[in-house]
Order: structure tokens, then sequence, then C-alpha cells
């Protein structure tokens, strides 16, 4: 990416789009909602560095979206995208708009939706849970992607209530932080815009002032809120978002970029228990065979970030469909055929990642045209792009999956070179692929481990990160469930978080999840 250093702003606001459609919202929520924080952050009187924590945190309100799909399965049914559409307009504190919640509860179970319903109205403790892990998760998130202290505590805070009555930690009025207090109100506004125009908007936001809203910034809202939505109805929302940017416009080095890449690409992993650390291994070993055969350092370079993003569109896919146990039904199989197309819409949204988006895209792509979602044949797709898919593939052939465990290396190579004689897979770049993960595999083990944890606690931390209880974690390593408890317990203590989500965001952050 030559010229000028990139935009923070054009980067995540266009990767704010994949957080849209894991909340099943319609794009560009986002991004119109920090047009609408700004707005009303300067209504209020704040000073510039807190418009700008109002910005960021708005943009970047769903970082944690992908925390807890897998925990929600169990208890809301395997439609996680619409439930949560439903979902984040909920007023908990109104019952009417509660029983509409639960009316959305087990959407997609069939005949086992009343099970989930009679599940989500005894799982308070669980609920808690969930809501807790998505605010760590999005703070832990907003942290690496350097967004600032006060941005990762807004973010931990973005589920609180006025009124005391919010999640996690019951916080109450000016207890929130600023741009968390005006953030969630921003969000709704251009929910409830979308879904009735400027009156629906103006309604919601005096309907809950002095108890899940601020009454200031309800005020506020409704001083410059009308204006403001009219202005997005009318004109670019991408432009308006931009222009909205406090100043000085932050802009970030090129090494930045990756550190940016791999931050969503875990958010994305952490879709499933069953794809942690998928991204940045495909990353690895993608950008390891593009050495081998010799690509420029900046090709190399752009394949990798074209790896670690190339799964962004999975998270619009339900995790019913993710960790469907069997062949997909049809319906499914073609939702999963439009996750590359969601990632290539997304990538090209950026003026800095533009440049990655159609290789990304094209990771399901065959030799003979058999793959998704462009049908392309061996002559239509570039060489990074067929290199990304080798290394796809053989990674997640080594992966567990619902429907079948994890195939050993050698398996998986023995599989991956019958599809490349049988002309699906570029055999110059599956050579490669697998010459490179062959090298991999044949590393010295590391020197020792992040935040003091010992060996036996980075096994418990690689099970709980999947999703295992502590009795599934103790049955697995032949131990008490009071000895798995303690360790889980000290883990949580050692790397400073709370919830299974985040031990799995950390776990992904410091390459913990496969062995060396």
């Amino acid at each position: 990416m030559p010229g000028e250093e990139p935009r923070l702003a054009d980067l995540l606001g266009a990767l704010s789009l994949a957080t849209d459609l894991a909340m099943g919202q319609e794009p560009e929520k986002a991004v119109r909602a920090a047009v609408v924080a700004v707005a009303l952050a300067r209504r209020l009187g704040f000073p510039e560095t807190e418009v700008a924590d109002a910005y960021w945190t708005a943009v970047m309100r769903h970082l944690g979206c992908t925390a807890t799909p897998h925990e929600e399965r169990a208890l809301f049914g395997p439609d996680d995208v619409a439930m949560r559409r439903v979902a984040e307009r909920t007023d908990e504190a109104a019952p009417r708009e509660l029983l509409g919640l639960l009316a959305a509860t087990g959407t997609g179970a069939g005949v086992r939706r009343p099970a989930h319903v009679v599940r989500a109205l005894a799982a308070r403790r669980a609920i808690e849970d969930i809501l807790r892990a998505t605010c760590e998760v999005g703070a832990m998130l907003a942290e690496r992607l350097g967004l600032g202290e006060a941005v990762a505590r807004s973010l931990s805070q973005i589920l609180e209530r006025w009124d005391g009555k919010g999640h996690p930690q019951g916080l109450r009025g000016e207890g929130i932080a600023g741009a968390a207090r005006i953030v969630e109100p921003a969000t709704q506004a251009v929910i409830f815009h979308r879904l009735g125009g400027v009156e629906a908007a103006l309604a919601m936001a005096a309907r809950r002032s002095g108890g899940w809203f601020d009454p200031a910034v309800a005020e506020a809202f409704r001083d410059v809120g009308p204006a403001v939505l009219e202005r997005l109805e009318a004109e670019d929302p991408w432009a308006l978002f931009l222009d909205a940017e406090p100043e000085p416009l932050r802009r970030i080095p090129d090494h930045r970029v990756d550190r940016l890449a791999a931050a969503f690409a875990d958010m994305a992993d952490l879709k499933s228990a069953f794809t942690l650390g998928h991204s940045s291994g495909v990353a690895e070993l993608a950008a390891a065979a593009a050495r081998r055969l010799k690509l420029p350092d900046a090709d190399v370079r752009d394949l990798r970030r074209a790896a670690l993003l190339h799964d962004l569109g999975r998270v619009g896919v339900p995790i019913g469909v993710w960790e469907w146990p069997g062949p997909l039904r049809t319906a499914d199989r073609e939702r999963v055929r439009l996750h590359p197309y969601h990632t290539e819409r997304v990538l090209a949204r950026s003026e800095a990642l533009r440049p990655l988006a159609r290789v990304a895209g094209m990771h399901h792509e065959r030799q003979d045209g058999s793959g998704y979602h462009h049908g392309a044949t061996a002559a239509e797709t570039p060489l990074a792009a067929r290199l990304l898919g080798a290394a796809d593939a053989f990674h997640a052939m080594t992966e567990g999956r619902p429907h079948r465990p994890a195939r050993p290396a050698e398996e998986a190579a023995a599989l991956l070179g019958r599809e490349a004689a049988e002309g699906r897979f570029d055999p110059e770049c599956v050579r490669a692929v697998l010459e490179a993960a062959g090298a991999r595999r044949g590393r010295a083990a590391r020197a020792g481990w992040p935040a003091g944890l010992s060996d036996r606690e980075v096994e418990v931390l690689r099970l709980v990160a999947t999703g295992l209880s502590n009795r599934q974690v103790a049955a697995r390593l032949f131990i008490s469930p009071r000895t798995a408890e303690h360790h889980v317990q000290h883990i949580y203590a050692k790397i400073g978080t709370s919830t299974r989500a985040a031990a799995a965001m950390f776990a992904m952050g410091h390459g913990l999840l496969r062995e060396r």
C-alpha cells in the first residue's frame, strides 16, 4: 500500500461492516452511529478528545459481537444473527419489548424452539456471563487496535444503563463513561430511524430517557438528532463518517495494519469454538508457502494480510450453520457460499484494504471452476488466491469440525494432494503449502508461556477456549473437576480475564492454541 499512511477511520469503518453483519443489521449502521455520536458529544460540550472517544467507540461498538455465539446457541437457538437483530433494540426494562425478544428466541430451532424459550427464561446467570464476555472481549480488542484506554473502558461499559440496571457491573449515572452514555443512544437512534423514521427515533429516545439513557443525552438528541439523521439519509454516510472524525486525523504506519488485521482475524475466528486461531494459522502457512515460491516481499505481506482477513464474512452466518453436526442443508450451504462474498465487499470498502479484497474473497475458488463465490477457473484466479485457497483447505483439514475430528497432518496432506491431482488445486501451490507445513511442524518448542502460565495451565486454557466445561476438561486430562476448576481460576487471574471468550481471545492473541 504505497503512498500516504492509511487513515484508521478508513480501515475501521470498513471493518465495522463485518460487525454490522454479525448483528443482523443493515450495512453502515456503525458508521452512521459514529456521526450521530459526534454530534451529540459536541452538543453536550465534550472536549474534542472525548468527542474522539465517542467516535471510535461508536464505530467499534460491536467489537465483542463474536464472543459468545457458541454459548448463545445453547440458550437462544441456532440463529444468533436473527436473535441479535431483535435483542439489540430491546429495552430489557420494558415488558412489551421483552415479549418481542422472547418471541424471537429459538428462531431456526424448529420443534426445539419451546425448549429454548424455557431455557432462556431460566438462564439469568448464563445471560449475565454472555453480556460480560461481550464487553470484556470488546475492550480487549480495542486495546489491541491501539484505540486507547478510554475507548476500551467505554466498550467495557457499553451495556450499562443510566438507572443502574445494566451489565456487567451495574454502574449508574455519571459513573458510566461519557462515550458509553452517548454511543448507545446514537446506535439505537440509527436502528429506530431505519425502522420508522425520525419520529420513531425521537419517541424511542424520549421513552428511554432517565432509564436506559442519560437524560442529558436524550435531550441533546432531541435538539440535534433529527437533522443529523436526515443528512445521513440524504448524503453518502461513508463520506460523512470520514468527515466527522475529530482532528487530528489518525493515520497508522504500515506495520500497524498487520496488527489490526490480526485482531480482526481473531474476532472472526471467535465466532465458533471450532475455528479458534484458524485465520492466523492460514496466514502463517500461506506466507511461508509464498516465500518458498520466491514471491516479492510486498506480495507476501499482502497475501498474509488477505489471509488474516479472509474469513471476516463468516461472522454474518448463523452459528447453527457453522456448528451443524452433519451435511449442510441446501439453504445453509448457500449461506456458507456467501461468506467470501461478504469478506470481499467489506475489504473493498476501504481504500487501504481494497487491494486485498479480491484475493481474500477467492479463497474458496477451485481450478476447475467448482468453487465459490465467483466460480472462477485457474486462469481467472491470481496466484496469491490459489496459494490462499490451498493453505486454507489444508489448515481446515487439520482442525476439528462438528461433523468430524481433526485430520492428522499426513492424512490432510494426502487428501490435498489428491485434490490437486484431480484438478481442483494448483499443484505448485499445494507443494509449497505442504513443504511450509512440514517445516512449521519441525520447529523447536517455545521457551516459555506468557503471563506466567505453566504447561498444564496452557493445556487447560486450550480446552476451555473451545467451550469445554470444567467437568469436561477434567475428564479429558484425567484430573478431578475440582482441580480443573482451580486451574481455570488461576488461569483467569493470571491473564486478567473472567470469561471463556476472553480467555480464547488471549490464547489466539498469544498463539497458544496449537502445539509447537
